[in-house]
């Protein structure tokens, strides 16, 4: 019997670097019944003659301005041709022929509503990120105790369940979180697929380390149900910061990385500082992060192959 289709949905921004080897690794999948969906947020680095080389079914290329990634993942599950698609980033690339499968065939019962599979960090990636990557996706990982966990770059949903209630578009942070909580909220579940593997991880500076925080931390203010006192600067910064500090520490002690102790103290230090002002900030307006006349108004795009 013909394995079912699957639409894999690729987001980019200048990373050809990374698209060479991502595009490259989807012929040899050893699920070979897929379509390719790319949507581009204005590459100037050559990305497009490489998606281009791919043959994709949809290649919708959009203005830098116009990026909300709620709505570009909304958008690829309105061009699926399939009931299950697929998310891949564009600098995640699939470690083997082995990466499609585990995700398809996870999404078969209707009950499970998405599935997200395990990411390695790539060999330059900086100790405290790899850390992170450790704790969300390695074999002792510690997410699984975690009220609620899910990554978008390399995953999968239902089209049918997504089709009740897409991503929320006016969150600009935090989409597939809020996404996944609506989801299980719904009695639909989400799995994890160790056996599906994908190379990615990111080697924030510290200016991008805090906003990304802050931003995370806006948008768990909106779904928050827990007293507001909760995240406090004791809590939150001081104690979260020294738990972080002793965490890494046996890290780079493990895997010989004490010389990055202190760059992963530093990038620690304005994590946790920006959840706190983040976790304000959203507390105090009580509104969807994100949300303003511009990321209402709809997408230009041109289309091509």
């Amino acid at each position: 019997m013909k394995e079912p289709l699957v639409s894999i949905i690729i987001r980019s921004f200048n990373e050809a670097w990374a698209l060479r080897e991502t595009l490259s690794m989807l012929p040899v999948q050893d699920y070979k019944n897929w379509e390719l969906i790319v949507i581009d947020s204005g590459s100037t680095d050559g990305s497009d003659a490489l998606i281009r080389g791919a043959l994709p079914r949809h290649f919708i290329q959009i203005a830098p301005a116009d990026y909300n990634p709620a709505r570009v993942m909304n958008l690829g599950m309105e061009l699926a041709h399939s009931d299950y698609g697929i998310f891949l980033n564009a600098d995640a690339t699939p470690l083997d022929g082995g990466w499609l499968r585990p995700l398809a065939m996870a999404l078969r019962p209707m009950r499970v509503a998405a599935v997200f599979g395990r990411q390695i960090p790539r060999p330059d990636c900086h100790a405290v990120y790899a850390h992170d990557y450790e704790r969300c996706f390695g074999p002792k990982r510690e997410s699984v105790r975690w009220p609620h966990f899910f990554s978008m770059a390399s995953s999968g949903i239902r089209k049918d369940i997504w089709a009740r209630r897409g991503f929320d578009e006016r969150f600009r942070y935090s989409e597939d979180d809020e996404y996944t909580r609506w989801c299980r909220a719904e009695g639909y579940e989400v799995h994890y697929c160790p056996e599906s593997v994908a190379i990615h991880s990111h080697n924030y500076t510290p200016a991008q380390a805090y906003q990304r925080a802050f931003g995370e931390a806006r948008a768990l203010a909106a779904v928050w149900d827990g007293a507001p006192g909760r995240v406090n600067w004791v809590r939150t910064v001081a104690l979260g910061w020294l738990n972080d500090l002793r965490r890494d520490l046996a890290f780079c002690t493990r895997n010989g990385r004490l010389g990055e102790l202190g760059h992963a103290a530093h990038i620690r230090w304005q994590q946790r500082r920006a959840r706190l002002a983040g976790f304000r900030a959203g507390m105090a307006q009580r509104l969807v992060p994100g949300q303003d006349d511009s990321a209402l108004e709809p997408l230009t795009v041109r289309t091509g192959c």
